[in-house]
């Protein structure tokens, strides 16, 4: 009679730990490049720093070596992600006001944001070429690429909002919460 007691329990523990499996690999196929699926445009522009950018004023030379000057800041409130250095390479998300100026709305430097990052359960390195190295072996979904769409840092499947990018730190945002990293030096 304990025996089978015994084994009924297992089998009743082996479905559940089958379906809690299976549910989980539904969630990471579903979750997988939403941004993809969705059909949505990235807006993203991307070039370097110029040379006549100012406090109030971005000059971006594009990939295609096109000049466009942006207003930073104008009628709204703008937060330049890494600082400006003439050269940089950057990612900027912007909008035409009334006037018929380019008003930046977001202003991501790529060239601050490569580098190797560290938190407290994390190690990896965003290289120039759109992929990230992971250097803890033992992490279960390390990140592999990453890319800026619609002014969002995409790694891998996820999306963050860069609330900070300094030279030493970087904080990210996603509905499951505020991420820390430090550059590794």
């Amino acid at each position: 009679m304990m025996k089978i007691f015994f084994r009924m329990i297992l089998l009743v523990a082996g479905m559940f730990s089958t379906i809690n499996c299976s549910e989980k690999k539904k969630t990471q196929a579903s979750d997988k490049d939403v941004l993809q699926e969705s059909g949505v445009l990235d807006s993203t522009i991307y070039g370097k720093c110029g040379k006549n950018t100012a406090i109030h004023t971005l000059e971006l030379i594009t990939l295609q070596g096109d000049t466009i000057n942006y207003v930073l800041g104008g009628d709204t409130d703008i937060k330049v992600q890494g600082g400006l250095l003439i050269g940089d390479k950057l990612a900027v998300i912007a909008h035409k006001n009334e006037d018929g100026e380019n008003i930046a709305e977001t202003v991501i430097n790529l060239t601050t944001l490569v580098g190797e990052w560290r938190s407290i359960d994390k190690l990896f390195e965003i290289q120039e070429d759109g992929t990230v190295l992971s250097t803890i072996k033992e992490e279960n979904n390390p990140w592999t690429s990453w890319k800026i769409f619609n002014g969002k840092l995409v790694l891998s499947k996820d999306t963050f909002t860069i609330n900070e990018l300094g030279a030493d730190s970087l904080y990210l945002e996603n509905r499951y919460g505020i991420f820390a990293f430090r550059r590794q030096q």
